[in-house]
């Protein structure tokens, strides 16, 4: 089950894509916009994360949202994909212990090994205000993700 509306968010510490640690309570005072996926290089995931970086980490959020996108692969891939593809926000490793931080936010999927489309908005005192999780084949609503992140504003 997934972490509910209105709780404090797990707090966590995961490696980025160059390597250096990112703790959600460090961010206290910011926004986040916590975004589960299963695998770098996959065609759903790299539409979504695409859009995030075109429609929302660009200029389409409010100055007080970080992005933080969390998927079980290896801080090497995430690094790979990330410079590939131009993306400029936290890719997080969750890959060891295996799934973790997915596990703490009830999104993580023990039969395929994977972090499921979960999603967390997480206000700067580090509750929870909003959060979907999407079947894995189909992709977010970006229009959704800035209409909640303007209401908290």
């Amino acid at each position: 089950m997934a972490v509910e509306v209105g709780s404090p968010a797990p707090d966590f510490e995961l490696r980025d894509q160059h390597g250096a640690p990112v703790r959600l309570s460090d961010l206290r005072g910011r926004k986040v916009l916590l975004v589960f996926y299963p695998f770098a290089f996959s065609n759903v995931c790299h539409g979504e994360l695409s859009a995030i970086r075109d429609e929302l980490a660009g200029g389409g959020l409010p100055q007080d949202v970080r992005v933080l996108t969390v998927s079980v692969d290896s801080v090497f891939v995430q690094r790979a994909w990330a410079d590939q593809e131009g993306y400029g926000f936290a890719m997080l490793s969750d890959f060891w212990p295996h799934g973790q931080v997915a596990r703490a936010y009830g999104v993580f999927d023990d039969d395929r090994g994977i972090a499921m489309r979960g999603t967390f908005v997480i206000d700067g005192e580090g509750v929870v205000r909003w959060r979907v999780v999407s079947p894995i084949p189909e992709a977010r609503d970006m229009a959704e993700y800035r209409k909640v992140l303007a209401e908290l504003s």
